[in-house]
């Protein structure tokens, strides 16, 4: 690194960059510590921390640092504060959907039960999850869910009808070989 350069310069390739976009380039850097000199405006600089402040008097009225109280009403010294206003809070929650999406809970109960054992405990799940959204106002979840639980029972009741009739097949081969 040249010594003579400083680090945070850009390179001199990007020089020219923003000048074509019609940018003017930022002032350079400059050592800005000899500003703020105290004097007329500036407080002289204080080590460490300042005195506490004192509270005397009445309840609630305070001492400021010249010994001068300021009543009620008084405008301060540095302007009129502006007032506070507390807004109530308010919580926003989705009601149960108007026209609830099909949860395919039947459906699912009637595959776990009699097709397919695992794929009739997912679609249980998901079943169990369009109704859940239905209730908190999810739309978009209880679609999902719902399309979800309507494609595992009918694969569910594919696969149990399917093993079915293969063992119908199956046990009508099995007993005419055995009656021959």
């Amino acid at each position: 690194m040249d010594p003579k350069k400083s680090a945070t310069a850009p390179p001199p390739e990007w020089a020219g960059e923003k000048s074509t976009m019609g940018h003017v380039p930022p002032p350079p850097y400059q050592d800005n510590q000899g500003l703020h000199q105290p004097g007329i405006g500036y407080p002289p600089p204080q080590q460490g921390y300042g005195p506490p402040p004192q509270y005397g008097g009445a309840y609630g009225q305070q001492q400021y640092p010249a010994g001068q109280q300021y009543p009620a009403g008084q405008q301060y010294p540095g302007g009129q504060q502006a007032p506070v206003v507390v807004q109530p809070t308010v919580y926003v929650t989705r009601g149960p959907l108007a026209v609830p999406v099909n949860d395919y809970l039947c459906y699912s109960i009637f595959t776990l039960l009699c097709c397919c054992l695992p794929l009739g405990i997912a679609a249980l799940i998901y079943s169990i999850s369009a109704r859940e959204a239905n209730h908190s106002g999810d739309q978009h979840s209880a679609e999902r869910s719902s399309k979800m639980a309507r494609t595992l029972n009918h694969v569910g009741l594919g696969l149990g009808i399917g093993f079915l009739i293969l063992s119908i097949v199956y046990v009508v081969v099995m007993t005419n070989s055995l009656s021959h």
